[in-house]
């Protein structure tokens, strides 16, 4: 046995890499259908090869290894649980999705919050790579081919932080370099590599891979420092949900509510973000994208919605103000049953 043998990476390996295809949505269908049919059955590996044989039938391989992997890469991507014991709470929303981009950002906020690259249906990993790779993105800026195939063969677990700086960076790559990593490892780094052109707001440019607003990386270290527990990631997830929301009901990405084309829209937490738990700030129910003056007086707590969507004044506000707002109101088609629950919490407690 060689020294590679038990050699630690990052592990992943993709049936279908192109998650808008029929094989790859149909074949996640199948496997919620399945656990969602035996729901109250105990895992057992007889219950595995029963849904290999479902999967297989629908979507024909030429031997069953190659089945059992197009089934453990929902599981590495964080679709679907260890033992198939349930599925992410945004899976059926991105079998749903009407459009590319809304299912594009589901994926992202799917991948970057459960997967883990070593689980699978017979066996569990905490290891949550793209978690720790966007991370290390935020804190350095910037990261080249090179150092995410350094980041590929660093034990997450043992780095506290959940993160790299430069330095350890730096390091990673040299060290990925010594032992000929990128020679031997080519067919894992290029599914990492695929899998990262695919996520929401990340842009791969010479084989450097970024932030595309370039900018917000740089204050990330700040934001996290200043808000304690913001994810600057997630919340440009949450932000894009919310645009493509308007444009699905709009047609083109307006304000919720004034229904203009602003150049510029906040996207306006309900619920506010210092008074809400880590899935209420992510929730998009808990959100409205709203011009900058919008934004302003809903924040604030100047006006706020009944369950109609009807615009609720202050009284505090100018009598010029109320009649120039008399008038707006949210759609019904932005009123859902989680919106009701948040917004009834912005009246009790935030408005004025």
């Amino acid at each position: 046995m060689s020294y590679y043998d038990n050699e630690n990476y990052w592990k992943l390996t993709l049936e279908y890499s192109n998650i808008h295809s029929k094989k790859f949505c149909g074949t996640l269908r199948l496997i919620v259908h399945f656990i969602d049919e035996h729901n109250t059955q105990t895992y057992s590996s007889v219950l595995f090869k029963k849904l290999q044989h479902v999967v297989n039938f629908n979507y024909p391989k030429a031997d069953m290894g190659s089945v059992r992997k197009s089934i453990n890469q929902f599981v590495k991507l964080g679709f679907i649980e260890h033992e198939l014991k349930g599925y992410s709470e945004f899976t059926k929303a991105f079998l749903e999705a009407k459009t590319k981009r809304k299912r594009k950002t589901l994926f992202s906020k799917i991948v970057y919050s459960n997967a883990s690259f070593g689980s699978s249906v017979t066996h569990l990993s905490s290891q949550k790579e793209i978690n720790f790779l966007i991370k290390t993105l935020e804190e350095v800026g910037r990261l080249h081919k090179r150092d995410v195939i350094g980041l590929m063969t660093v034990d997450i677990s043992d780095i506290e932080k959940g993160y790299l700086n430069q330095e350890e960076v730096s390091k990673v790559k040299e060290s990925a370099k010594e032992i000929d990593f990128k020679e031997r490892k080519y067919n894992q780094i290029n599914y990492l590599w695929t899998l990262l052109k695919k996520l929401d707001d990340l842009k791969i440019v010479d084989d450097i891979l970024y932030f595309k607003e370039d900018a917000k990386v740089i204050l990330a270290e700040q934001l996290r420092q200043t808000s304690g527990k913001r994810d600057a990631y997630l919340h440009r997830l949450y932000k894009n949900h919310l645009k493509e929301e308007s444009r699905e009901q709009l047609g083109k990405v307006k304000c919720m509510l004034e229904k203009l084309t602003y150049p510029s829209l906040v996207a306006s937490h309900i619920k506010p973000f210092i008074n809400a738990s880590f899935d209420e700030a992510y929730d998009p129910n808990n959100g409205l994208l709203l011009s900058r003056n919008m934004d302003i007086l809903f924040d604030l707590g100047y006006i706020t919605f009944s369950d109609k969507g009807k615009i609720i004044c202050s009284k505090q506000l100018k009598k010029d103000v109320k009649r120039h707002l008399k008038n707006y109101k949210l759609d019904e088609c932005f009123l859902g049953k989680k919106r009701f629950e948040y917004m009834a919490y912005h009246r009790k407690v935030i408005f004025r």
